[in-house]
Order: structure tokens, then C-alpha cells, then sequence
């Protein structure tokens, strides 16, 4: 079942900018690159490092522990299909974002 997560208007991230935010037990990181928003988990897949604040290349996010870098589009490794941290679709209706995450009954 997918469950959709509204984001508040003041937590939408301007162009070059993110967001932290916290939904269903999981703190997100909402990146706006060139007016096309990510979202994904704010924890780095190797030893949980935040990833909201790591150094933003295009849609490439570096985790400030290791270097580890990360498609934000498709949330794996770069140049690997070995580590990946979860993405989940964004969806804009008019002014409203909105996270889509798909509830797997864990």
C-alpha cells in the first residue's frame, strides 16, 4: 500500500536547497536540484551517517562520514549496484509536495 506524505509548504526546499523531515518512524532528506525534488533516507547504508547535510553535487549527495556517494535519483552507490540507501518518488500537485512510500508491513 502506498502512503502519501504531504510536505509542509515551509519545509519545501528552494532550488539548491533540502530538507529534513521526519515520516513514519524515518527521518528523509528532500533535495531540490534544478527544480526536480529527491526524496531519500537521511541515513548513509554503511554506518548510518546523516546524509541531509553531506556535500551536494548535481544529484549526487557525498556522506560526511566515509565519501560515500549516491544517486539521489535512483539511491545507489555510484558506479555500483553493491550499497544503496532508500528513494521514494516525489509527486507535485499545484503548489503541494507530496513523498510517495510504499508501506511494506515491516
Amino acid at each position: 500500500m502506498s502512503l502519501r506524505y504531504p510536505v509542509p509548504a515551509h519545509k519545501i526546499p528552494e532550488r539548491g536547497g533540502r530538507a529534513l523531515l521526519a515520516f513514519e518512524g524515518k527521518s528523509l532528506a528532500l533535495f531540490n536540484v534544478a527544480d526536480t525534488f529527491y526524496a531519500i533516507d537521511d541515513s548513509c547504508p554503511h554506518q548510518g551517517a546523516s546524509l541531509c547535510g553531506g556535500r551536494l553535487e548535481g544529484r549526487v549527495i557525498q556522506c560526511c562520514a566515509h565519501g560515500l556517494r549516491f544517486d539521489l535519483s535512483s539511491g545507489y552507490l555510484l558506479n555500483s549496484t553493491a550499497l544503496k540507501v532508500n528513494s521514494y518518488p516525489v509527486e507535485q500537485q499545484g503548489d503541494q509536495l507530496y513523498i510517495v512510500y510504499e508501506e511494506t508491513g515491516q
